[in-house]
């Protein structure tokens, strides 16, 4: 969603709050689920899950691994939820014409820095280079090229 009138052109971003992030954050949970409880199985030796018998399965090694996957699995899900319960990336970028003036808001992880806003005289910026790369994800990617700054990435 964009705003824009006569002076002035805000542009809103989305951040990590995007149907893809959901959608492989659960189901990396899931399947780091089912490699913890697999594992876990063969450790008791019992079905936990009547899908994977765990007579099959020995502890040493396999359950192991498998319990080792399944909780580095948890944890990176784990951190993909926290992205997209903050928001991470979202913002938006403030231009306006009357005041000669580039604002760029963003949000980023908890802490000392979590708002990140940045300000700058349009005099004072180059150039401005929007990449949109297709494949598998869309991307943009926004460039700032300001005297004395070789490329500011947003």
């Amino acid at each position: 969603m964009n705003w824009r009138s006569k002076d002035i052109w805000i542009e809103f971003l989305r951040g990590s709050r995007k149907t893809s992030n959901f959608f492989w954050s659960f189901i990396l949970f899931l399947g780091s689920l089912g490699f913890l409880v697999v594992g876990t199985s063969s450790y008791l030796e019992k079905n936990l899950i009547s899908v994977f018998p765990s007579q099959e399965i020995l502890f040493f090694p396999q359950g192991i691994v498998m319990s080792f996957y399944g909780i580095a699995g948890l944890f990176m899900s784990s951190y993909l939820w926290c992205t997209i319960f903050w928001n991470v990336g979202s913002g938006y970028d403030q231009f306006d014409r009357k005041k000669g003036i580039v604002c760029i808001f963003r949000w980023g992880f908890p802490g000392l820095n979590r708002r990140i806003f940045l300000r700058f005289l349009m005099k004072d910026i180059q150039s401005i280079r929007i990449e949109d790369k297709e494949g598998f994800y869309i991307l943009v990617v926004y460039f700032i090229w300001k005297s004395g700054v070789k490329g500011l990435f947003l």
